[in-house]
């Protein structure tokens, strides 16, 4: 993948700058689908994947802390560090701010040291004392996939947290992009890769092995979806690629390999028509052609 931004479940916003992976069945005996997200898994050996820290803001106050104490939380960049803002339901609300350096640990884990955590805001300063807060009262482990608590420190494991297809591989850096202030994760020797490929249009190509996509089943796979769009992003969304495809083209190569030209997601327009296709397609997809074309 090149400049693609993964449109996936619970409002995450992945922004593949570059990626090479293999995908896996995730099962045996069980053909890898795209309309099935978990039929497959991808081992990432080299990527450059970003969330933007509003994207993140957005995820976190949306369903995924939705049964959690946090509240209202807020994320920015402050320096190289990251600051969290929100509201922890412990009796009373409390509102906190958490200042802390973001990186990747040695298990290829991010790993957020808490430098500064405190109460803000409280209209009794005799109350402060009361409260003694630590990362551990900000995440509940137990009910938290993914993510464990050790003294000031806070890991979380991208395989567990993110949604299906899941995506493993080995973290080696992570940071705040200086620019943007997006959290930047490096996968494996990535980071030369970004550099040759700034030339290149937006796709995701899928080369070799099998796989299923509505209908058709594809063995020795050589498909290439190429952005029709003129921006810096290709916005893919794999629980809706039907729509996308529908609203786009494809061309068969010399070699029977598909080109497949295809809108980003967001600008498809909401019609009734375009929100039918995915459940048609779905519904269809397992139905013999009509008689009248197998005479």
């Amino acid at each position: 993948m090149h400049n693609v931004i993964l449109s996936e479940e619970h409002g995450f916003k992945l922004r593949v700058r570059w990626l090479r992976a293999q995908m896996h069945a995730t099962r045996t005996g069980v053909v890898p689908s795209f309309d099935v997200p978990g039929s497959f898994s991808l081992d990432i050996e080299a990527g450059a994947v970003g969330m933007s820290l509003a994207d993140l803001t957005a995820a976190l106050n949306g369903d995924l802390l939705k049964d959690s104490p946090l509240k209202n939380v807020s994320l920015k960049p402050y320096g190289r560090q990251l600051k969290v803002n929100g509201t922890l339901h412990k009796g009373v609300p409390l509102p906190f701010e958490m200042i802390s350096d973001i990186g990747v640990s040695p298990d290829g884990r991010i790993r957020l040291h808490v430098t500064k955590l405190r109460v803000l805001k409280l209209p009794v300063k005799g109350l402060l004392g009361m409260f003694h807060l630590k990362a551990g009262d900000l995440v509940d482990p137990k009910g938290a996939k993914g993510v464990q608590v050790d003294g000031d420190d806070i890991y979380f494991d991208p395989e567990q947290i993110l949604p299906e297809p899941r995506k493993r591989g080995k973290l080696t850096d992570v940071h705040l992009a200086e620019k943007t202030g997006d959290i930047v994760e490096i996968y494996g020797p990535a980071r030369p890769e970004v550099t040759k490929v700034k030339q290149w249009r937006n796709f995701i190509r899928l080369v070799g092995g099998t796989l299923e996509f509505g209908k058709l089943t594809m063995n020795y796979v050589d498909i290439v979806m190429i952005d029709i769009s003129q921006d810096e992003w290709f916005t893919f969304d794999l629980n809706r690629y039907q729509e996308q495809m529908v609203n786009g083209y494809t061309r068969m190569t010399p070699r029977a390999g598909l080109q497949i030209f295809m809108p980003d997601i967001e600008k498809i327009p909401r019609n009734k028509v375009n929100s039918d296709i995915s459940v048609q397609w779905m519904k269809n997809r397992n139905i013999p052609p009509p008689a009248d074309v197998m005479r």
